[in-house]
């Protein structure tokens, strides 16, 4: 079967996800949460952004499932913001759109660096990756349907 670029975009899922996240400050809520944010009141100080507008992404994070809103444990009368499972799997975009600014000169250089808990070492370079983990470049890449795509031969399990 042909690859038709124009049914591919009306059923891309690209759009939809980003309609779903709306606009600079989600990905800016979605920063903070990720870096441990969970309060209202932490979100706006750190952020500096308008109470309403605030309310108003939250509001659309949760509703898209992106983001849980709790009772507090300690204080039931108080609320915090958690990511769900759907709002940690951003985690790899927002790395790569940080990345990619770092690397083109958007905005100024962050003084912060992400690295890896265990070791404190830098983490490395998001990148498009094959199956087996070879690194991809863009002309590596090609658009299957999904009745095209060839299933790996699963490896026979090992002998108890």
């Amino acid at each position: 079967m042909k690859h038709n670029l124009a049914q591919d975009l009306e059923q891309c899922a690209l759009p939809s996800a980003l309609e779903m996240m709306g606009e600079r400050w989600s990905f800016l809520i979605l920063r903070g949460a990720l870096s441990g944010i969970r309060h209202f009141e932490e979100f706006q100080s750190t952020l500096g952004i308008a109470r309403n507008i605030l309310a108003n992404r939250l509001a659309r994070l949760v509703e898209n499932g992106i983001m849980l809103r709790q009772p507090m444990q300690c204080d039931r009368r108080k609320v915090e913001y958690r990511l769900t499972q759907k709002g940690e799997d951003l985690a790899p975009a927002m790395i790569a759109l940080r990345q990619w600014g770092e690397r083109w000169g958007c905005g100024t250089v962050s003084c912060q660096v992400l690295a890896d808990k265990r070791d404190g070492q830098p983490i490395r370079r998001i990148a498009i990756q094959a199956h087996d983990g070879r690194a991809l470049a863009l002309a590596d890449l090609v658009w299957l349907c999904p009745d095209a795509i060839t299933p790996i031969a699963e490896e026979p399990a090992a002998a108890a």
